[in-house]
C-alpha cells in the first residue's frame, strides 16, 4: 500500500514511539493526525510538520473523542493507516503488597481500559471508515497497527496489568484480521522490547546503562525510528496480516 497523498491517524502521537512513526508518516508522504491527550507536545510538533500533521486532543477510552480523531482525519484525506502508539499509567505493584493487601482493583481495571479496551476502541471506529473506503488496486482498504510489549509473553515481577492488557492485545490481533479480512482491512501488531523513550524519565545514558545491557544484540536499547520503520515497512507489504512482531534484540525477560 502507497501512503503517499493518503490520511493515517496515530494515538499516542505526541511522543516517543508515535511521535517517531508520525515523521515516518509524513516523510513517506502521508497528512497524520496526532492523537494524544498531551496538548502542548502535540500542537508543537504539529507546527513543526507543518501542512503534513494536524494535532487533535484524543482520549482512546471515549468513543466521541477518537470519534472526531477519524473525523479529523478524513479532511486530511483518505484514511488508510491508524497506529495505537499510546501510552498510560501503570500500576507496578504486586498482586499482594509484602503486607498481604491485594493490589486495588481500580488500578488495574485503569490500564485494562487504556491499553486494551482504548487500542479496541480505536481499532474498531478506524475499521468502519477504512471500510466504507473504495479498495486500493491491491484490494487492501487500509492497516490498523496495534502496539503490545514483550511483556506480553514475559511479563515481570510487579507487571500483572501491563502484561494482562498487552497480552489482551497479542490475542486481539489475530482475530481482527480475520473478522476485517472481509472488508480488506489489515491488523498488525508489534511488540516492542526495551525502546528509549522519555516513558523512562531518565537521560539516554543512564537508561542504557540501566537496560540497555541486557539486550542480546545490538547492545543497546531499541529507538523509536526503528519501531517508526518496522510500521512503514507493514505499509508497503500487503501479505503480512494477522501477525505479532517481536522488535527486541532478541530479548527475553526473565525473573527478576
Amino acid at each position: 500500500m502507497d501512503i503517499s497523498g493518503k490520511a493515517a491517524i496515530v494515538t499516542g502521537g505526541a511522543g516517543g514511539l508515535g511521535e517517531a512513526t508520525v515523521r515516518r508518516l509524513v516523510a513517506d508522504g502521508a497528512r497524520v493526525v496526532i492523537a494524544d491527550l498531551a496538548q502542548e507536545k502535540g500542537e508543537k510538533l504539529a507546527a513543526d510538520l507543518g501542512n503534513a500533521a494536524t494535532f487533535v486532543r484524543t482520549d482512546v477510552t471515549d468513543d466521541a473523542s477518537v470519534a472526531a480523531a477519524i473525523a479529523a482525519a478524513a479532511e486530511l484525506g483518505e484514511l488508510r493507516v491508524t497506529v495505537n502508539a499510546h501510552g498510560g499509567p501503570v500500576a507496578q505493584q504486586r498482586i499482594l503488597s509484602r503486607d498481604g493487601a491485594p493490589m486495588p482493583q481500580e488500578l488495574f481495571d485503569r490500564t485494562i481500559a487504556i491499553y486494551l479496551s482504548g487500542t479496541f476502541n480505536v481499532l474498531r471506529q478506524s475499521a468502519a471508515a477504512m471500510a466504507a473506503l473504495e479498495p486500493l488496486e491491491s484490494g487492501v482498504r487500509g492497516l490498523v497497527v496495534d502496539t503490545a510489549s514483550i511483556a506480553a509473553f514475559e511479563g515481570q515481577v510487579g507487571q500483572s496489568d501491563y502484561s494482562a492488557a498487552k497480552g489482551g492485545v497479542v490475542g486481539l490481533g489475530l482475530v481482527a484480521a480475520r473478522d476485517l479480512s472481509a472488508v480488506g482491512v489489515r491488523v498488525v501488531t508489534i511488540a516492542p522490547g526495551t525502546f528509549f523513550t522519555p516513558a523512562f524519565q531518565l537521560d539516554e545514558e543512564q537508561a542504557e546503562q540501566t537496560w540497555g545491557r541486557a539486550v542480546p544484540f545490538p547492545k543497546r536499547m531499541g529507538r523509536p525510528s526503528e519501531y517508526a520503520d518496522l510500521v512503514s515497512f507493514l505499509i508497503g507489504n500487503d501479505y503480512i496480516n494477522g501477525e505479532t512482531i517481536r522488535i527486541d534484540g532478541a530479548q527475553r525477560f526473565g525473573l527478576k
